[in-house]
């Protein structure tokens, strides 16, 4: 099976399974002057499968994840934690729900690039069979066993994972 084959079938062994949404940052237009605050607003549905992100008809690697919260103020030991905050923040402000998973800086795959033998995200063909970088150590699966894999996970997850 190709790239494509392989993603539609783990889609519809993932029907009914829950999803979370892809986030995108937007910096509002300024209002007399104003600058409001910034959001992340809600763009689209998907699976999290690992290291991709299985929309309805689109595939993404895997950025960053935040949950959203209301900001409060807060003492902060690092400046990540600062930072990561007011994502959260913006999330909610975007209108996530709190404690919503959202996904930021995911990039999308080309699958006509797969299909030409090139690379894309995580994704590439070795030899005709559709591979995966799962880890940033560079550590590759093939596609269709790391697609088994994370499906039955998401479909049955362990005893006190959820």
């Amino acid at each position: 099976m190709d790239v494509a084959q392989l993603l539609d079938a783990a889609r519809r062994r993932l029907a009914g399974v829950g999803q979370e949404r892809l986030g995108e940052f937007v910096q509002p237009r300024r209002v007399l002057g104003i600058t409001r605050a910034p959001r992340i607003v809600p763009r689209q549905s998907i699976w999290h499968v690992g290291a991709l992100l299985l929309g309805a008809d689109a595939v993404y690697a895997t950025g960053e994840i935040v949950r959203a919260r209301e900001e409060v103020r807060r003492g902060f030991t690092a400046e990540s934690q600062r930072e990561r905050a007011a994502l959260a923040g913006a999330a909610f402000r975007g209108g996530f729900a709190e404690g919503e998973v959202v996904h930021l800086g995911w990039e999308p795959i080309d699958l006509d690039a797969l299909a030409r033998g090139e690379a894309s995200g995580p994704l590439r063909v070795v030899g005709g069979v559709p591979m995966i970088r799962w880890s940033i150590a560079g550590a590759e699966a093939e596609l269709h066993r790391y697609l088994d894999e994370r499906v039955e996970l998401l479909r049955h997850p362990p005893a006190g994972t959820t």
